[in-house]
């Protein structure tokens, strides 16, 4: 790989480390808008501060928008959602291969 990739999925993995910036891009998936209410119904246990917060970074980098029904992933946002698609199948086989731990 080379440095300029490391550079950029260097910056990718900062925006997405920040508190629940996947969570906040994961609850647009679907594809359908969503009000700020619902969307931080949907993202759970965020505060409204901190959620503006994830939406003004996630919207400066391409990954969400507002329109006139709510917030939406952009091209860019369903994207990526897109390449982590597997992520679920993945997380499911990871749980169930964890051991659960003796008292």
């Amino acid at each position: 790989m080379s440095s300029k990739d490391n550079v950029a999925i260097g910056q990718l993995l900062s925006l997405l480390e920040s508190r629940y910036a996947i969570r906040v891009l994961w609850a647009l998936k679907d594809g359908h808008p969503q009000t700020f209410r619902i969307l931080q119904d949907s993202v759970g246990n965020i505060t409204p501060n901190t959620l503006n917060t994830r939406i003004k970074e996630l919207r400066a980098a391409g990954f969400l928008n507002h329109g006139s029904d709510g917030y939406l992933a952009t091209p860019m946002g369903l994207d990526l959602l897109k390449r982590m698609g597997d992520l679920a199948a993945f997380a499911n086989k990871w749980v169930s291969s964890q051991t659960p731990v003796q008292a």
